[in-house]
């Protein structure tokens, strides 16, 4: 037990320990001894160490010449180099998602990823680019977990951007009288809201978008020169220049704690070891206060950079690297000396059940009624301790407590190994991740995959994924590898597809358009189709194809698809992008696709489908759409030439009869046209029936016996046509006299019907003489003569019109015997 408590050291009612984590690598010791003076950015959660020469200028805050950055692990394995090749570098950190972010001089910010890879950049406005930037801080939000930039120009503003993923540059309030740099100042973002805190000689001041605030602060002597805010940014540390240390709450509200260090010195750093205790360096020094002004002093041998966590510190060393923490609560109870918490009691069983000794029976006994909280305080030490020989010990005494316990759920035991397992795989040396339980808790193991996939450690990312049966990660990690092996350029295109096919075989999460985008994105349009071909979907085969500019590939993708959808976007996509006569002729040889354009010309580009037809010669079709545009025209030169042009069309067709009924058209309209100047009456547009009918309606009938013979309208036809034209007009003298310029074609029915139609009884009487036989009973029906319908039925023998008679007149009485006389002598016949 004395191995565990060794390196503690109380402050205050807790503990502190200090220890360490990593001996660095060779090369993070070269680098260090090659630049005494360097600058260095270590990202949280255990992330990735970034060292540049710090060769600074006298006058101003930038370096004087364009510097190697090295990124190295934390354990100080090598990942990457790069040298700087744009503007002048002010300053350069890690956002929370482990992306290098640098900050030059005109306000621009670069952002690299852990390997130096170049991504994006964006300004932090025109403004700042004009008066340049003098001071820099890269701030976390621990609330959405986002990382911002904040910058002071040459004119002493404030620019913040909250979101470097939507970076939206803000100007903050101007300080009054502040015509030269603060002594320090510091971002705080809390939720949605950002604001700067910064002092200037006595004064701090607060500010935000809206407005600049001075805050008063109680009892502090001297001005501030310093200041540090907490992980969780709910506690701000001051450092003034009489040595005095003071702590408040984040809004300057309440005062937590005062010391004095009895030192003037600036200190090299001032943070935060997570959020119980302020940590002051100076060179060979290192100074812990605790909120109750306990202090600890922990000597420092050679240059040390200070890396804040949510729960610690990393001490950062040439040759070492340490972990600076408040020993956990469950720790302190277990292993502090003579501790009586049922935690260090069952961790006491479990030893002596080890050595076989009785005395472990006594000490169940005295924990048996909180043996649960034992266990649970056991397992959540196991979690917290770094040695995995400890954690063995805690997990064995925890294991012994549930022996004892019924009903006990395995959930909570297991995951803590599961836990431990992965804490250990990702703190290894080769791996350099540091992480702690809490802060694994919080990142959550989905992040630290992620994090697996972009340092390119895909083997222990996948076996993380396996082990913990997370499938819905083995995707992620597949598809990043295979894009990885697309940027290789050694091997050839078909080398690197066949070994992605091999390893990513036909599993439904991979989508394969991913990879063959990000080959597409450079410049391996070969690679990227080949890629495509084993993509099973074609909505994502589609876009990529058409982004590539592949267009006949994508053209038979979506038709092989079946989705009409698809192929829709494709046309269209083609037809913007393609001459007119060239996509037109690409179609003739899908006939599918070809048909879904008509369809779509139909409907929005009438006028494309004829250039379709023409394309195909499909005269009868394109016949078909001149006689469409010919109604649809006003003037008539344009109707008579489309009709032109559609005998034309029909001629070639070889379909005489619909050429011959086309110039037929073509004739009447302009027989039409002529009678419209001749009589100024309406009558284009009209059929030849009913230009006829209007010629006689319009005291015209040497016109309509004239559209007769030139139209061939056959006598039936015509006499209807004429019969009914004079009834409309009335004129029952021309009808009588129409009767007996020779025999009707059409019989007398007709005539009786048109003057019933127009109600004239009296003149339909005149025809009943002329109407023949087996029809004079319907006509007499027709006028009400029952009595007479009957006598024509009977003479006619026609039982059915009996029977019809005899439904509607079934009122009189002797009208229904007298036919009921007349049936039964037809039936006796």
């Amino acid at each position: 037990m004395a191995h565990v408590t060794g390196d503690w050291n109380p402050l205050g009612e807790v503990f502190y320990r200090k220890f360490e984590i990593y001996t660095m690598e060779g090369h993070w010791k070269q680098k260090i001894s090659e630049f005494p003076k360097s600058k260095i950015a270590a990202a949280p959660f255990g992330g990735p160490i970034a060292l540049m020469k710090d060769n600074r200028a006298s006058d101003s805050g930038v370096l004087a010449r364009k510097p190697d950055i090295f990124i190295f692990s934390s354990s100080g394995k090598p990942i990457a180099f790069f040298k700087w090749d744009s503007g002048q570098l002010l300053n350069f950190g890690w956002s929370s998602t482990e992306d290098l972010l640098c900050v030059q001089q005109d306000g621009t910010v670069l952002i690299y990823d852990i390997f130096g890879k170049f991504h994006h950049r964006f300004s932090m406005g025109q403004v700042a680019r004009d008066n340049e930037v003098i001071d820099s801080q890269i701030f976390y939000n621990p609330t959405s977990g986002t990382s911002g930039v904040a910058v002071l120009t040459g004119n002493y503003k404030f620019y913040v951007v909250s979101n470097v993923k939507n970076p939206q540059s803000k100007k903050m309030a101007d300080v009054m009288g502040l015509l030269s740099p603060p002594s320090c100042w510091t971002v705080i973002s809390k939720d949605r809201d950002t604001f700067i805190m910064l002092a200037k000689d006595r004064s701090i001041y607060v500010v935000d978008p809206g407005f600049s605030q001075e805050q008063a602060l109680e009892d502090t002597n001297g001005a501030c020169i310093e200041m540090a805010l907490s992980f969780d940014h709910q506690r701000m540390a001051l450092f003034t220049d009489k040595g005095d240390i003071h702590v408040y709450t984040s809004d300057l509200q309440r005062k937590l704690c005062e010391f004095s260090t009895n030192s003037q010195m600036r200190p090299k750093q001032l943070v935060w070891c997570g959020n119980g205790a302020v940590v002051a360096y100076w060179e060979n020094l290192l100074l812990v206060i605790g909120m109750k002004k306990n202090w600890i002093k922990y000597p420092s041998l050679s240059e040390a950079h200070l890396a804040p966590e949510m729960d610690g510190l990393r001490v950062i060393q040439s040759d070492v690297q340490e972990l600076l923490q408040e020993v956990p609560v469950n720790v302190a109870n277990i292993f502090k000396v003579a501790s009586m918490a049922s935690g260090a009691l069952l961790y006491e069983a479990s030893r002596e059940f080890q050595k076989k000794s009785q005395k472990a029976d006594e000490y169940i006994r005295l924990i048996h009624d909180d043996l649960p909280n034992a266990v649970n305080q056991c397992l959540e030490a196991a979690g917290e301790e770094w040695e995995p020989n400890t954690q063995k010990s805690l997990l064995r005494a925890a294991s012994f407590g549930r022996c004892f316990l019924t009903n006990s759920n395995p959930n909570s035991f297991v995951t803590m190994c599961h836990t431990l397992r992965v804490l250990n795989a990702v703190r290894d040396f080769t791996i350099g991740i540091p992480l702690t339980s809490t802060q694994l808790k919080r990142l959550t193991v989905g992040v630290l995959i992620d994090r697996l996939i972009r340092r390119r450690q895909w083997e222990l990312a996948m076996n993380i994924s396996n082990y913990l049966k997370q499938p819905e990660s083995e995707s992620r990690i597949l598809t990043h590898w295979a894009c990885f092996q697309v940027e290789q350029k050694r091997k050839s295109d078909d080398q690197i597809a066949a070994s992605i096919k091999s390893k990513l075989g036909d599993a439904p999460s991979i989508s394969y358009s991913e990879i063959a985008k990000k080959a597409s994105e450079i410049s391996r349009n070969e690679l990227a189709v080949k890629l495509l071909d084993y993509e099973p979907r074609a909505s994502e085969q589609v876009p990529l194809l058409l982004t590539m500019e592949n267009t006949e590939a994508a053209l038979k993708k979506s038709i092989e698809s079946g989705d009409t959808d698809l192929i829709h976007t494709v046309l269209i996509t083609l037809l913007k992008n393609m001459n007119n006569q060239k996509f037109l002729l690409m179609l003739t040889q899908y006939p599918v696709a070809q048909n879904l354009y008509l369809q779509y010309c139909r409907q929005e580009k009438p006028a494309s489908i004829e250039d379709i037809y023409y394309q195909n010669d499909n005269f009868q079709e394109l016949a078909a759409c001149n006689i469409r545009s010919s109604y649809q025209q006003k003037a008539m030169e344009k109707k008579i030439d489309l009709l032109k042009s559609a005998q034309e069309n029909f001629t070639r067709a070889r379909n005489e009869f619909a050429a011959k009924a086309t110039e037929e058209q073509r004739k009447l309209l302009d027989c039409q046209q002529q009678i419209e100047e001749k009589h100024n009456l309406p009558f284009v547009g009209l059929s030849v029936h009913d230009t006829a009918h209007k010629l006689i309606v319009s005291n015209l009938p040497k016109l309509a016996e004239s559209i007769r013979k030139d139209f061939r309208i056959p006598d039936r036809r015509f006499w209807f046509l004429k019969i009914d034209a004079l009834g409309s007009k009335g004129d029952w003298m021309e009808i009588e006299k129409f009767s007996r310029s020779k025999k009707s074609p059409i019989g007398y029915e007709p005539f009786v019907h048109v003057c019933l139609k127009h109600e004239k009884p009296f003149e339909a009487k005149k025809y009943l003489g002329k109407v023949s036989p087996e029809k004079k009973a319907k006509v007499h029906m027709l006028l009400g003569m029952y009595n007479e319908a009957a006598d024509f039925a009977f003479q006619q023998k026609n039982e059915d019109d009996l029977n019809q008679i005899l439904r509607v007149c079934s009122g009189n009485k002797d009208l229904v015997a007298k036919i009921q006389n007349m049936k039964a002598q037809l039936s006796r016949r």
